[in-house]
């Protein structure tokens, strides 16, 4: 471990975690665009312009050295009630970056306002939109973290129940997949936890089901089926409440035969690498990311 991921793991037990834990979802959506601004930072030379695709508002970064045919379609978290693409579009470009890829972010509609399902509908009409206009799907990698790793794996699990084309690849960072709140983690790992609050996540799927199925598996993917979903990679930290999470989701991808790495790290706060400007793995963790990439897509550096 190293000095800064231990600072920054105590930052977010004394700081993140107690606010997180009664701040109103508003207040929430203010402090991580003002944080994301301040800290977290793309690439130089990215590009970014907003675009509509299926009516949806959606964040299109282009990197220096953009390679054709190379898409990340990526789906921010904030537990359906924050985040946006511009909190996640530093990391998200970071992906970009290292795969010479573009990448599109879905703004989806956010609970309490816009409630289940408008968060799966909306991430559904960008991707379909995406592929009308003329976008081979085995050329786009799906991924997200958090609950936007749900909304990633629910659309893979929408697919293949449909016979519809699948992505080229999926992934997820410390991906929300069970709304039932099933896994033994969420109380195992409570006190361990330094960022989630696990007695606040019932609150926070009502807040968005409102009454909806929780093993609906376009937002609860543990519950779906993966038969010819395309190769997938997933990380999650040993100590985070979401953990079981993860390693349920690979046990049913690998059930329905599906290629899954499973990657485990110990101690790492949820979603870290998010804090790729800061902490030293989160920069491993992307560049492990990108290589897994390159060899699913054969996306060589440079084409």
């Amino acid at each position: 471990m190293s000095r800064r991921q231990r600072l920054l793991n105590g930052w977010l037990r004394r700081i993140e975690k107690p606010r997180l834990r009664t701040a109103a979802p508003a207040t929430l959506r203010r402090s991580l665009e003002i944080q994301a601004r301040l800290f977290f930072f793309a690439p130089g030379g990215t590009r970014r312009i907003w675009r509509r695709w299926g009516g949806v508002r959606c964040l299109e970064l282009t990197p220096r050295g953009q390679q054709p045919n190379r898409t990340v379609f990526y789906i921010h978290g904030g537990g359906f009630v924050f985040g946006s693409p511009d909190t996640h579009r530093a990391m998200a470009a970071q992906i970009g970056q290292r795969l010479g890829a573009r990448v599109v972010m879905p703004q989806y509609r956010l609970a309490p306002e816009a409630p289940f399902p408008a968060a799966p509908e909306d991430v559904r009409a960008a991707w379909d939109a995406l592929i009308a206009d003329g976008i081979d799907p085995a050329s786009v990698v799906v991924g997200g973290d958090s609950a936007g790793g749900a909304l990633a794996f629910g659309l893979i699990a929408a697919l293949c129940a449909e016979g519809r084309p699948r992505p080229g690849a999926v992934f997820a960072f410390s991906p929300l997949t069970d709304l039932t709140a099933s896994g033994d983690s969420l109380r195992s790992n409570a006190e361990a936890e330094v960022m989630l609050p696990a007695e606040r996540t019932a609150e926070l799927a009502e807040t968005f089901l409102c009454g909806a199925d929780p093993q609906e598996p376009r937002v609860s993917p543990l519950f779906g089926r993966f038969d010819g979903a395309p190769p997938s990679w997933i990380t999650v930290g040993d100590t985070e409440i979401l953990c079981d999470d993860a390693r349920r989701l690979a046990d049913v991808l690998r059930r329905d035969g599906v290629c899954v790495e499973l990657c485990e790290e110990a101690d790492l706060p949820h979603v870290w690498p998010l804090f790729h400007n800061i902490l030293p793995e989160a920069r491993v963790t992307l560049d492990r990311l990108a290589a897994w990439i390159r060899q699913q897509q054969g996306w060589g550096r440079e084409n």
